[in-house]
């Protein structure tokens, strides 16, 4: 049960950045950098520092611009889900679960990040571009996640499902606000037609 918490926990701070959840992983446990991570350990360490560093940094002036968030959130929702079967397949790795509690973990890690992603994608496109106060608070719950599931499984995984929570009830009010909007669309057409 815990390393399905710390794997949650993971995975949901993949759900909010990409590439900074694997940098701090590797960083992490620099002695063997990420030898145990899924696909990450076929790429020579060196350029995958390059590589995640580069892309971090990226995430974390980007994300403070609209145009920076649009070209994020393409890349995001596309990766995400795959980033976040890799967060998850790790932490179960590193507290050792058998096999096929490992793939269940990554499959559901790799759902949750894409739920974290789409309900994000909504509001950005509701609000036309997120606040800055809550880009920041992005960064932070991703950074305390990641370090939630090595040191506070239990913690970072409750973060994690409350996170999902949020998202689930902020999607419900994403879809009754587009019906209103298309709702109100459809009685405009209405009246046009009734005036012509």
């Amino acid at each position: 049960m815990i390393e399905l918490l710390g794997a949650l926990s993971a995975s949901a701070a993949a759900g909010m950045r990409i590439a900074l959840p694997l940098l701090i992983i590797g960083l992490l446990h620099s002695d063997y950098l990420w030898s145990r991570v899924p696909l990450l350990s076929h790429i020579d360490p060196s350029i995958l520092i390059g590589i995640l560093t580069s892309w971090s940094l990226f995430e974390l002036f980007a994300s403070k611009k609209l145009l920076g968030q649009r070209i994020l959130q393409m890349v995001q929702l596309c990766l995400s889900p795959i980033v976040g079967a890799i967060m998850g397949i790790a932490i179960a790795q590193f507290t050792g679960a058998s096999v096929p509690v490992i793939w269940i973990i990554g499959i559901v890690g790799g759902l949750l990040a894409l739920v974290l992603q789409l309900v994000q994608v909504g509001w950005f496109f509701r609000l036309r571009g997120l606040p800055l106060w809550l880009v920041f608070i992005e960064d932070f719950l991703c950074v305390a996640l990641v370090l939630f599931a090595f040191d506070a499984p239990q913690q970072g995984g409750l973060i994690a499902l409350l996170l999902l929570w949020l998202a689930i009830r902020s999607s419900k009010q994403w879809y009754r606000w587009y019906m209103k909007q298309n709702n109100s669309r459809i009685r405009r057409r209405l009246r046009r037609r009734e005036f012509d």
